[in-house]
């Protein structure tokens, strides 16, 4: 991995570096995982520039509580439907998306670059985790980050987790090119969008903060077999949560 840079022009979500809108795989860094001496417990000791993950603290993921909401926060997506490209990168499943999809924080716009999921959540919800979540990464033109988080219960089967599963490769750190077909990332947003927002940091190694999170809290459905598909690949890539310290998460 590749250390974050001040504010975050450089991020690394899902294994993979995000630099100006791309993702570029890469092994500078000590190998990390979510198991054994490599696991969550000591990323803070295996570099330097993790040093983060162990004494930041607005770490993610958090708990998140339910409370009173709030209505001074907006979010809208503006998402288009474009080429995807999935690759197994050796942390999770990760969607790479062509430029042309935004999302837009309480009027500031952050292009979408790509999207991930663990297993179980990493957030919870007042103490819960759910089967699954999907991470959506945007940067906007100072090189900030957002992250739109989307849980999953299982359910019915989910058309469009299938059409991703499909196109799932059979080798690690390479792409598989979902046809000419176009996939619509707004597929697999709630049509209720209520969520959490709070101050947090990159869930996996360097753990660098300042990332804008927003966890919407409606979960969309996949079937039982979606998820064992996806766990045979990955059966716990979670994060544990961090402790909150003086952030005061919003219900919106």
């Amino acid at each position: 991995m590749i250390c974050i840079q001040k504010n975050i022009q450089l991020g690394v979500f899902g294994g993979f570096l995000i630099l100006s809108g791309s993702t570029y795989a890469s092994s500078e860094k000590p190998h990390w995982s979510y198991e054994g001496h490599t696991g969550p417990s000591q990323w803070a000791h295996l570099d330097d520039a993790y040093s983060a993950c162990g004494k930041g603290h607005e770490q993610s993921p958090i708990d998140l509580r339910w409370k009173q909401p709030q209505t001074n926060h907006s979010i809208e997506f503006h998402y288009e439907a474009t080429r995807a490209k999935i690759v197994d990168n050796g942390h999770t499943i990760q969607i790479n998306l062509e430029p042309g999809s935004k999302v837009s924080l309480n009027g500031s716009s952050y292009d979408l670059l790509q999207f991930h999921f663990h297993t179980q959540s990493e957030h919870t919800l007042s103490g819960k985790h759910l089967p699954l979540e999907a991470h959506f990464v945007h940067k906007n033109e100072k090189g900030q980050l957002a992250v739109v988080g989307v849980m999953f219960k299982v359910g019915k089967s989910n058309p469009w987790i299938e059409e991703l599963w499909d196109h799932i490769p059979h080798q690690k750190n390479v792409e598989s090119v979902m046809s000419e077909k176009t996939f619509h990332p707004e597929h697999l947003l709630p049509k209720k969008l209520t969520h959490y927002h709070y101050q947090g940091s990159l869930t996996t190694p360097p753990c660098s903060e300042g990332v804008n999170w927003n966890v919407l809290n409606t979960p969309l459905e996949l079937s039982q077999k979606q998820l064992d598909t996806f766990q045979k690949l990955y059966s716990e890539n979670n994060r544990p949560v961090q402790q909150v310290h003086m952030r005061r998460p919003a219900n919106y």
